[in-house]
């Protein structure tokens, strides 16, 4: 009877063992500041859970009154903005990955990263004096022949500062975002899952929809995700751009429109006092939940569509 031969470990360098515990510390790190942050979050909130109109100023009855049309407005004008901004994000990429010149993809790709690194407060600046007036004939438009659709009901806002307006310029802004991702995850695609496409008689097209887009699937919701939660977070840019009064509608060209709960802190966090001061930081104890359960929705599906990806 012979006995399995102890396994053979690999003497570990004084360099190997630095790096590894290093690896592990700066993992680590990033769960205890998300576990600060929640628990401050939570800690901080709690008074606010339990305060009506006569504990804090800025609520007319209670808080759940008070944050729920701020959850739709910036659920809303996030969706929007990923609407407009997801398939101008894959045609883009699709462009510079795949049809571009070499040369201009690379031009093109520059300029990019270079958008994915403009301030937010350019944006909004661009959203208010640019924007703004532009699209607001449009909106007059669109109001006067395409009324009967709700969407589109009036009166038309007279400045153009709608939700509308606020989810074109977030679309711009999360466009570079998911633009940059996408074109790397296509990049990747197998060299030989092209060629075997093109070999079998099928055009260009007919490649990147049976060959790229597949493998690049999980990167594309990952990148749309990352654009989400861009969206959903923005400050400066939407409390600069929309006029906000608080309303819960779907119309989107109007002067009654929903706020966010990133712009209605900045908004409203510099004059705030007392147990104000907590319920802002509730809303946004609300924001993190939000942003935590799009993420986790977004790794669920990833997960469940692993079987695209083309490296199996």
């Amino acid at each position: 009877m012979t006995t399995a031969a102890a396994p053979i470990r690999a003497k570990q360098r004084p360099g190997d063992r630095v790096f590894s515990k290093s690896a592990v510390f700066a993992g680590s790190m990033i769960l205890v500041t998300l576990a600060a942050v929640a628990t401050f979050l939570i800690v901080q909130s709690i008074p606010a859970f339990v305060a009506d109109g006569e504990d804090a100023s800025i609520l007319d009855t209670n808080f759940w009154a008070y944050v729920g049309p701020l959850v739709f407005g910036t659920i809303w004008a996030a969706a929007l903005a990923l609407l407009i901004a997801l398939p101008i994000s894959i045609g883009i990429a699709l462009f510079i990955s795949h049809y571009a010149p070499r040369r201009l993809a690379s031009a093109l790709g520059y300029v990019v990263d270079l958008l994915a690194a403009v301030p937010s407060v350019v944006f909004g600046l661009w959203g208010i004096g640019v924007l703004a007036p532009a699209v607001q004939p449009l909106y007059s438009w669109l109001v006067d022949n395409l009324g009967w659709f709700p969407l589109f009901a009036g009166p038309v806002s007279g400045t153009g500062r709608t939700i509308l307006t606020a989810a074109l310029v977030l679309a711009v802004m999360i466009i570079p975002i998911i633009t940059a991702i996408s074109r790397e995850v296509f990049l990747q695609t197998p060299v030989l899952h092209e060629e075997a496409a093109l070999a079998l008689g099928a055009t260009r097209w007919e490649m990147i929809r049976t060959a790229v887009l597949p493998f690049g699937r999980p990167g594309i919701i990952s990148a749309a995700v990352l654009g989400l939660g861009r969206a959903l977070g923005e400050t400066m840019a939407v409390a600069m751009v929309l006029s906000a009064t608080g309303a819960i509608t779907f119309e989107l060209l109007t002067s009654v429109n929903p706020s966010t709960i990133a712009a209605n802190i900045a908004l409203s966090f510099p004059e705030a006092y007392g147990i104000n001061v907590n319920v802002l930081i509730a809303t946004g104890l609300i924001l993190f939940i939000v942003t935590f359960a799009v993420n986790a929705i977004a790794r669920w599906i990833v997960a469940r569509r692993a079987e695209f990806s083309g490296a199996n």
